[in-house]
């Protein structure tokens, strides 16, 4: 088992990340080939036919998903309530989504320079392995996996850097300063990539299992969800069907009304790649929805792209309460020492920060709803069990 000694301290994970380079097993490394010289610089990044059994370890950024990362728990496809605003008071702060009640959070309110500083060192080893590497020769799962955290790396370490925000769409980030998903995040043998350049240029063309739309983490309420564990080649098939299970039978995944059948528009990204018509895409959805979900999926005909919901997936919509409380207590004044039955009684008032009243809110909801949920028979949680190891002969799923 995992020391947790990491999960609760945000200096100790700054320190842990910093000084934890990534190990790969006796991976050979080799210049880059001819391919990186053609038209299409993505190329290079194809699987290639000839694979050799190596690994790269993700234990750290294991830790640092444990610390970061707050479940949710599974959507019980109840809107969230109406937020109202407190007394005194038109302004609303923290998230008022309908959605945001689904889907796991990153408490970037937690994370100080230390962290940041962490995370881009992080990132940068995620870079110099898939620089010095050939990645194409690993395992497909290997493969995957890799693209798959370090496009996760480098959203969550972009949106620590202009925290706050309330709408990844809204900031600049990158080389190119675009916005995140077409802003040039990492570098790999010499190619500047997006999060879209990940996902639609070398990941979707090269898998063809749809299941890996799931993977990547947006940064919006509105998308997938952010695992709490790094996606290995040994985990990588349970933890996207997983995904495909939390997303489908989510609200923002699907819905139903105005006589058509409403799904999120990653959809639609993914379309050119894995749908080509709207019972291609019913039919992917039936496969993971649960029995409420596949009835809506089969009685609707009409399939229409829902409404995004772009806002940070975050605890506190980009910006905490600033309110303060004003705090008064009554005592005896300083040096009075006349008889108890004639004492004066002085007040002393001072303002102190309020907490945060966005982020309880926030997790006060989520307490109601995961109580709701174990009242309806719902499972709020899942262990993967298991060290890795498999008997001979037998080995992960490989994700076509």
């Amino acid at each position: 088992m995992k020391s947790n000694k990491y999960l609760f301290s945000a200096a100790a994970l700054a320190a842990f990340l910093a000084n934890a380079p990534l190990a790969a097993e006796s991976v050979e490394v080799r210049a880059a080939s001819s391919s990186t010289k053609t038209s299409n610089p993505f190329a290079q990044f194809a699987p290639a036919k000839d694979q050799r059994d190596h690994r790269i370890d993700y234990q750290h950024w294991d830790e640092a998903l444990g610390f970061m990362v707050i479940p949710m728990g599974p959507s019980l496809r109840d809107a969230a309530p109406r937020v109202s605003a407190p007394t005194g008071t038109r302004i609303i702060y923290g998230h008022r989504s309908r959605y945001r009640l689904e889907g796991n959070r990153v408490a970037f309110s937690f994370l100080d320079a230390d962290i940041r500083s962490a995370l881009t060192e992080y990132r940068e080893d995620l870079e110099r392995v898939g620089t010095q590497l050939d990645l194409t020769n690993l395992p497909r799962n290997e493969q995957l996996a890799f693209w798959i955290n370090l496009h996760n790396v480098a959203v969550i370490e972009a949106l620590a850097y202009e925290y706050p925000l309330r709408e990844p769409a809204e900031g600049e980030f990158g080389s190119n300063a675009a916005g995140l998903q077409d802003a040039k995040l990492v570098n790999i043998k010499g190619v500047e990539l997006s999060p879209r350049d990940i996902r639609e240029k070398i990941v979707y063309p090269n898998w063809s299992d749809p299941r890996v739309i799931y993977a990547f983490w947006r940064g919006e309420i509105g998308g997938p969800s952010i695992q709490r564990l790094a996606f290995t080649g040994d985990n990588v098939d349970i933890l996207l069907s997983l995904s495909a299970e939390e997303f489908v039978n989510s609200l923002r995944g699907v819905e139903s009304y105005g006589g058509a059948l409403r799904v999120s528009r990653i959809y639609e990204e993914a379309r050119p790649f894995y749908f080509e018509t709207d019972d291609d895409l019913k039919a992917h959805l039936s496969s993971f929805a649960r029995d409420d979900v596949k009835e809506l999926v089969g009685e609707t005909k009409r399939v229409a792209f829902n409404r995004y919901e772009g806002a940070i997936a975050d605890l506190v919509n980009g910006h905490p309460d600033p309110g303060f409380s004003f705090v008064c207590s009554t005592g005896r004044g300083l040096g009075d020492t006349t008889p108890n039955a004639y004492i004066s009684l002085v007040t002393r008032c001072s303002d102190e920060p309020s907490k945060n009243r966005a982020a309880k809110r926030l997790m006060f909801e989520r307490a109601q709803k995961l109580n709701k949920a174990y009242r309806r028979g719902i499972r709020t949680g899942t262990v993967i069990y298991g060290d890795g190891r498999y008997a001979e002969g037998e080995g992960p799923r490989e994700v076509e």
